[in-house]
């Protein structure tokens, strides 16, 4: 590798590649607006730091720990699939793999050491049947439904724990992704005496961290964000010939 970088003419024809590349994968979204700026962030430069900074890096102006989370890099993928699908779909069939057949999900991990966090946190299963239904309803391919994936393992948060960081390995269970989002579904399933889903150690806004964590505050957010997913499942039901009494 060194060698081959040693020659100015590799090092111009890598470029040329690597220009190449960012041109074809960018140009395919192109706005305009009266605002230079906005064209300017719009077309390339929000794209390109999505891939370059939160997906391969893991990396951002806020948070630069390199770690994946669980529902940041599937929102990543929502807005680049004008650019290539391919992003979303790998990204689904990662974070399916840091999923506890519980249900519950690993709020972030280092992929080099494969550690990571077991949260409370109600929101980050959901990410995942979100960002499937976005997928299938984008592209019209339902294939990733029958993809099989494994879980991760772990013993379940104690009471009064809210989270804890730990090494938590490949198990040998392997589902579909479509029992993958089943499970996820299932494990949210948890209302309060209101009605309404249950916020655990926080729901999107991480900031509200203490106000369920002792098994009781609840989320409108969450229950929008229940109800949006729900709907949007009955059709990937529907897909797989199933009943909405069935599920």
């Amino acid at each position: 590798m060194a060698y081959k970088y040693s020659k100015v003419s590799s090092c111009y024809e890598e470029l040329s590649k690597t220009k190449r590349y960012w041109y074809e994968l960018l140009s395919k979204v192109q706005v305009n607006t009266p605002l230079e700026s906005a064209n300017i962030l719009l077309n390339g430069w929000a794209a390109y730091q999505t891939v370059v900074s939160r997906l391969w890096s893991k990396t951002g102006y806020h948070q630069s720990g390199g770690a994946i989370g669980f529902r940041d890099q599937l929102q990543d993928t929502i807005g680049i699939k004008y650019l290539d699908m391919d992003f979303m779909r790998n990204q689904i069939m990662i974070q399916a793999r840091h999923q506890f057949i519980e249900g519950d999900a690993l709020h972030w991990w280092h992929e080099a050491t494969g550690r990571g966090i077991r949260t409370r946190f109600s929101d980050d299963l959901l990410w995942l049947v979100y960002v499937v239904c976005e997928y299938v309803n984008f592209t019209g391919d339902y294939t990733i439904l029958e993809e099989q994936a494994s879980y991760v393992t772990g013993e379940e948060l104690p009471d009064g724990i809210d989270e804890k960081y730990d090494l938590y390995p490949e198990g040998e269970i392997k589902e579909s992704i479509y029992m993958h989002c089943v499970r996820a579904i299932d494990k949210s399933l948890k209302f309060g005496e209101n009605g309404l889903p249950k916020i655990g150690s926080g729901d999107w806004n991480d900031g509200m961290n203490t106000v369920g964590n002792k098994g009781k505050g609840e989320s409108i957010w969450l229950g929008f964000f229940l109800y949006d997913i729900l709907t949007k499942w009955i059709n990937v039901m529907e897909s797989k010939g199933r009943s909405r009494e069935k599920f």
